[in-house]
């Protein structure tokens, strides 16, 4: 089967522009490393983790200014360690936190020195170092980023698993192309999951960089469905995308371009 090359364009920024809200300041608790922001649309909030406090803070969605977090999950009962990335399930009330040898499920309510709701750890999840995790309500699935030394898979999992789980798919080998993964995204309504792929993080411009767009019933050593990558497509080296459902359109961040590219991308939805 064919897997076409979607084109690109940038859809460019409005030249000095100012935002319409700046949350910054000693009171918010925000720090200099955020590799990840959620938006919970239903509950109107924004999530973040702070790696160097080990917390997760959350945010009213319309906050401003030097404004401090309704909630922050942080302590030692939390088992949150540098977390880097964070995925909010606000059909099912719940944070999801990839943990690196864990993926730790708090509810979305908590504030404080929580326990985790549920922890999936142990030798049979294969997690060297789980890197994001992204959650799929309407299938009832999890989907863990994994990558270390070279190697990396997209693990499947059932939401409510927990404990030494093994993951029901498995998404690896050198087929998949996949070997350093940044952040990623699912499309619930049609069972996606799409994936930024760096290849090797310590080049400016490592080769072999793609967003690849596979099914969360896919398993073993298969090529991505779709794969925007190449000369055309701009890319240099992707680290953060999201969906624009409503236009169809797949939206990836570049750190090497310093730019945010816009793909019109109609199969995927």
């Amino acid at each position: 089967m064919a897997h076409p090359q979607v084109a690109a364009f940038a859809r460019l920024a409005k030249e000095n522009e100012k935002p319409t809200r700046q949350l910054a300041g000693q009171k918010t608790l925000l720090a200099r490393t955020m590799h990840d922001i959620r938006y919970d649309a239903i509950h109107d909030e924004i999530l973040v983790g702070n790696p160097f406090a080990q917390a997760i803070l959350v945010f009213r969605g319309g906050a401003n200014g030097e404004e401090p977090p309704i909630r922050v999950i942080q302590g030692p009962q939390t088992q949150l360690r540098s977390p880097d990335r964070v995925e909010v399930d606000p059909v099912n009330n719940e944070i999801l936190v990839a943990n690196r040898d864990a993926v730790l499920v708090f509810p979305r309510e908590a504030h404080g020195d929580v326990k985790p709701l549920r922890i999936i750890r142990g030798p049979d999840t294969g997690f060297r170092s789980a890197r994001a995790v992204a959650v799929d309500a309407i299938n009832n699935v999890i989907v863990v980023n994994v990558s270390g030394s070279r190697t990396a898979a997209l693990e499947v999992f059932h939401r409510t698993d927990e404990g030494n789980a093994k993951p029901r798919r498995v998404i690896s080998g050198p087929k998949t192309g996949l070997s350093e993964l940044e952040q990623m995204q699912v499309y619930p309504p049609r069972g996606w999951i799409l994936v930024a792929q760096t290849s090797d993080s310590s080049f400016q411009e490592p080769t072999d960089t793609f967003v690849g767009v596979w099914s969360i019933r896919d398993h073993g050593d298969v090529p991505p469905r779709w794969k925007m990558g190449g000369e055309k497509s701009t890319l240099k080296k992707p680290r953060g995308i999201a969906l624009n459902a409503k236009n169809k359109e797949v939206i990836v961040a570049d750190m090497r371009l310093n730019a945010i590219l816009t793909f019109y991308f109609p199969e995927l939805f």
